[in-house]
């Protein structure tokens, strides 16, 4: 190895600057390292064009060279990042033959090393995952490895880096993942409920344009949480997107009209796809809605609420009714005993009536037995004083009582007299 001196002339110190003997070392130089550089790039392909021209072995001697070299460096630059062996997804036959012009029909994820992630991995790992790939698979480190102008699988990496590096054309793959499954339960499914459901909640809840996404829960879950979670999804609103499957004109060249033509198609299919996949999830929630035991148990509280104020309400309705019936039965029997107390009282003025009338006749009739006067006149006025005075019947029964024992005694004439006086 051989070192190069550099002479270098320093300024001269200002004068405001401290003494010699005062200065002070803030740091120092690192310790040298040994590199090997190595021509990569345009530039080894120059090189290699030049070659042709020149001896076959020449040319196997320089490539040898660079192989080794970049081997080395690949194995040093691999190790640096401390990957386990667990990390890495096994890069088949097929994978490596990926053609790049097909790249629609490439798997992204797998390509990066990412399938086990998928869409939960982070822009991190995707530019980790990115530069392992480009580490293992630069055109550069294949060239120095004998395989010239083999750089299909490297497009095939860059393509996937850069559709899984932009939000827009991530979202697009995303929507339409083949190694993602679709499928949603029918709601016959037997075990757990919440163990079928949830993972598909989660898996579907990534489409979703409001964020946070409320979880399914447990059964214990309160009846408010449970109904605003499915209020979310039947109000859900997808990103999810088809561009991706868009057809494209595959001959290239097309005029305006086809261009217009394929455009027009692809937006009709863009739209029923995307109609077919919110009819998808309104089925998938209607499924969880009906098996879900929490709404089924939620059912049950609504039902025995009713029924219990149903029969609130039919026991009140009962009491009313009744009541009314007591009511009327009251009123009736009311009703009853006034018109029979009025015939009573009817009947009893008819007999106190009667009753008067003929003790009216028996005073009239022990007036004229007795025979007191001889005067018909005055007999006539004494009686009727008499009776014009006495009003009622227990009155005519006393003074006829009263003239009829002094009749007996002897002396009714004068007894008819003071009865009459003291009128």
């Amino acid at each position: 190895m051989t070192f190069v001196p550099f002479e270098i002339t320093l300024s001269a110190a200002p004068e405001t600057a401290p003494a010699a003997g005062a200065a002070k070392v803030h740091a120092s130089l690192s310790a040298p390292v040994q590199r090997e550089v190595s021509p990569i790039g345009v530039y080894v392909q120059h090189y290699l064009r030049r070659l042709e021209k020149n001896d076959a072995s020449d040319r196997t001697d320089h490539l040898q060279h660079h192989a080794d070299h970049e081997a080395a460096e690949a194995a040093n630059a691999v190790n640096d990042l401390s990957l386990d062996d667990d990390e890495e997804e096994e890069e088949d036959a097929d994978l490596l033959s990926l053609d790049p012009k097909e790249w629609k029909q490439q798997d992204h994820y797998q390509v990066l090393g990412l399938s086990k992630l998928r869409y939960r991995a982070t822009l991190e790992d995707i530019i980790k995952s990115h530069r392992k790939k480009v580490l293992r698979h630069h055109p550069d480190k294949k060239a120095a490895q004998g395989h010239l102008n083999d750089d299909r699988f490297f497009k095939c990496i860059q393509k996937a880096f850069d559709i899984l590096t932009d939000d827009e054309k991530r979202r697009q793959w995303d929507s339409v993942d083949p190694e993602v499954s679709t499928d949603i339960p029918t709601g016959k499914e037997k075990g757990d409920f919440f163990a079928v459901y949830a993972p598909v909640f989660e898996r579907e809840s990534r489409f979703s344009k409001v964020t946070p996404v409320p979880v399914l829960g447990d059964a214990e879950a309160a009846r408010d949480d449970v109904e605003a979670f499915y209020e979310f999804w039947y109000s859900f609103d997808s990103w999810r997107t088809f561009e991706y499957l868009d057809k494209e004109d595959v001959g290239g060249g097309g005029n305006r009209d086809d261009k217009r033509y394929i455009d027009t198609k692809n937006r009709k299919e863009r739209a029923n796809r995307k109609k077919e996949d919110g009819q998808r999830v309104r089925t998938f929630v209607d499924n969880a809605l009906k098996a879900d035991p929490r709404m089924a148990r939620f059912k049950e509280e609504d039902k025995q609420k009713r029924n219990a104020r149903r029969n609130a309400r039919e026991d009140e309705d009962r009491k009313a009714r009744e009541a009314k019936v007591a009511a009327e039965e009251a009123a009736k029997q009311a009703a009853v005993a006034a018109v029979t107390a009025e015939q009573d009282e009817k009947k009893s003025r008819q007999d106190a009536h009667k009753q008067f009338k003929k003790e009216q006749r028996q005073l009239k009739l022990a007036f004229k037995n007795a025979a007191f006067f001889g005067d018909v006149t005055a007999f006539t006025a004494k009686l009727d004083k008499i009776l014009a005075a006495k009003k009622d019947v227990d009155a005519l029964v006393a003074v006829r009582t009263e003239i009829e024992a002094a009749h007996a005694a002897g002396n009714g004439a004068a007894v008819v007299d003071e009865i009459v006086a003291k009128l």
